[in-house]
């Protein structure tokens, strides 16, 4: 009898994936609210750091709050004064641009069809449309910045997170069941993503500032515009570089010509080399990448949910997903999954190691 009461937990995959698809399809239709909501959030958690280092200088916590929201007042002030001028006169410019860059793809088929490669000029423009490179980075950066035009809504949003920011794992204690390892389990989720995006900004920033520099060096025009997008495309891990650089490469080919060009991808390589390879995973410490096929993916799904920005958020929210699954044994398969092979080695290692400390503390059977 007691057998046949007892209600089955177990969810069909089916259902599971439906539910799965309903929640894909309202991000989709409340995009315009949970997008500004994302972004304070993630500027949120990051202003938490400041905020904390203050309160630890003995500042009273209301005192702390003004001065790092006046501070971000002050940055995006600046920021879009800087940004908007520059913004506005690239994209005056942008049809001579590419009526210039579409000349110099021309020339170079020609050149290549005297070398005897035979390659349709009409099919060969079809394909290669080098200036629409241009055309779609004005538009990106117009929409992210359309985007940011609604600070107050962001503003109000971080100023009541950053307020109760504190009685966060207080109320998460007492809806994990109050115990002192679901608490634990809220601040390690917590001070991971804050870890990982502190860091990540401050890595962001000496990109775009390292990047500013040699193209001011160079004489490429609009740096603050190429810095701006390295700066941002290097929240996108192994690709993001990537993005960033073919449509400053292809400006400077446009104004500077094939030596600047050449320059500018040198300058690129140089700094994302450096900077990833070397200097933040020292940083960086604990290894909280993604695979590249999961930042493909992650890429592809979040910019699909919530359009342009939600490719610049797409890595931060994957791997906040990756930790909160990381903290759990039972979906911790799923972060080794979204994880490099390097963090799974390391999981495998601690896991032999688990498994030999339980066997020499089991008592021998036989003797």
């Amino acid at each position: 009898m007691n057998n046949k009461n007892i209600v089955s937990t177990e969810v069909s995959p089916v259902v599971m994936v439906a539910a799965l698809i309903i929640i894909m399809a309202g991000m989709i239709f409340a995009k315009s609210i949970i997008t500004p909501f994302l972004l304070a959030l993630f500027i949120s958690i990051i202003c938490a750091q400041p905020i904390s280092w203050l309160e630890k200088k003995r500042l009273p916590k209301w005192l702390a709050l003004i001065i790092v929201i006046f501070g971000l007042i002050i940055l995006f002030s600046g920021f879009a004064f800087l940004i908007g001028g520059t913004l506005s006169s690239f994209s005056g410019n942008v049809s001579k641009y590419e009526s210039t860059l579409t000349e110099i793809s021309k020339s170079f088929i020609k050149f290549l069809n005297e070398k005897g490669l035979k390659i349709p000029e009409d099919q060969a423009s079809n394909l290669i449309q080098p200036a629409r490179v241009l055309e779609f980075t004005a538009n990106a950066v117009n929409q992210v910045l359309n985007m940011m035009g609604n600070t107050f809504l962001i503003f109000l949003i971080i100023l009541f997170i950053l307020t109760e920011f504190g009685s966060f794992s207080i109320k998460a204690k007492v809806i994990l069941s109050g115990t002192d390892e679901s608490n634990s389990y809220f601040s390690a989720i917590l001070k991971n993503i804050r870890h990982y995006l502190w860091i990540k900004t401050l890595v962001c920033l000496s990109v775009g500032i390292l990047i500013y520099v040699a193209l001011l060096i160079i004489g490429v025009d609009y740096p603050l515009l190429w810095a701006l997008i390295a700066g941002l495309m290097n929240y996108i891990p192994n690709i993001g570089s990537i993005i960033a650089a073919v449509p400053a490469v292809l400006f400077a080919l446009v104004q500077v010509g094939l030596g600047g060009a050449i320059w500018t991808l040198a300058s690129f390589l140089l700094v994302n080399n450096v900077v990833g390879n070397y200097i933040e995973p020292r940083v960086m410490g604990k290894g909280l990448g993604l695979s590249t096929l999961v930042v493909f993916l992650s890429l592809l799904f979040w910019g699909f949910i919530l359009g342009p920005v939600g490719m610049f958020l797409s890595v931060p929210l994957t791997m906040t997903i990756k930790i909160v699954l990381e903290q759990n044994e039972k979906t911790r398969w799923i972060a080794i999954l979204l994880g490099t092979p390097d963090e799974a080695e390391i999981y495998l290692q601690q896991k032999k190691i688990s498994e030999e400390q339980l066997h020499r503390k089991s008592p021998l059977k036989d003797k």
